[in-house]
């Protein structure tokens, strides 16, 4: 069916107006008006007629809606569900997170730095070391000394160290090793670098002290270089303090008499 055909067939079926009323009253005329005397053969004639009028125009009204049915687009009813607006189908959007601004703030005053220290050599001790008393003389002549506590030493045993140093040979050396009574100091022995059969050695105790003394037995000499001595005792359990010990050493060179004395340090 060409767009002609079907536009004309549209334009007909919207000016279609069917009197229904009117066509209801000439079938129930038909039906209930007298009855014409003609011959049998008349009425039965006019019967058929009366059908077919309605038959005829049933179909004509039958026609028409299917026409217009054909033609108009079919509109769905509407429906009683609920729509559901689109935006409420949308996922709520999560909100960004803010970003704190961290207050400006002027920068805190540079403090000074502190002043470098400098630590203390490996093997020194680590407190500061006393300074040498006014009675305390470390070099004289040819001679160099020092005294210090063992670092071996423990709460119950100590050991008093003296280094020697002498630039000329010595012809005569008395070295004398103090260690204060401070409570169950008893001897446990000493030692030399140097020849034993050398020196004369004695302990015994002496003004609140125990005394360690060496000295070089006449005809020997002391040769140029370093030399220890050492005290070790026993004391009262506990650490032990040292500032009441001292050392003194006597001796003679071919440059004269030199003597020297001191104090032990803590072990090192």
């Amino acid at each position: 069916m060409n767009e002609h055909i079907a536009r004309q067939l549209r334009e007909a079926a919207e000016a279609h107006r069917p009197d229904r009323a009117r066509m209801l009253a000439r079938v129930q005329r038909g039906a209930t008006g007298p009855a014409v005397r003609h011959r049998a053969r008349s009425g039965l004639r006019s019967w058929p007629r009366l059908v077919l009028a309605g038959v005829a125009a049933a179909g004509a009204l039958a026609t028409g809606g299917l026409a217009v049915a054909g033609i108009a687009p079919w509109t769905p009813p509407p429906s009683n569900t609920a729509t559901v607006a689109p935006d409420a189908l949308t996922p709520t959007d999560t909100p960004a997170p803010t970003r704190s601004v961290p207050p400006t703030t002027a920068p805190a005053p540079t403090s000074a730095p502190a002043p470098a220290t400098t630590a203390p050599p490996a093997g020194s001790p680590t407190g500061p070391r006393p300074a040498p008393s006014a009675s305390s003389r470390a070099q004289h002549g040819p001679l160099w000394s020092e005294g210090a506590v063992d670092p071996h030493s423990t709460v119950y045993w100590g050991q008093s160290n003296l280094t020697l140093r002498t630039t000329q040979p010595l012809t005569s050396l008395t070295v004398e090793l103090r260690v204060a009574q401070t409570g169950d100091v008893r001897d446990a022995g000493n030692w030399r670098t140097l020849p034993a059969d050398d020196f004369t050695v004695t302990v015994q105790e002496s003004g609140g002290s125990l005394v360690y003394r060496w000295v070089l037995k006449p005809g020997r000499t002391v040769p140029v270089g370093q030399h220890e001595f050492a005290g070790q005792y026993n004391h009262a359990t506990g650490v032990r303090g040292s500032a009441n010990d001292g050392y003194r050493v006597d001796a003679q060179s071919a440059g004269g008499g030199a003597s020297v004395w001191g104090g032990f340090s803590p072990g090192r």
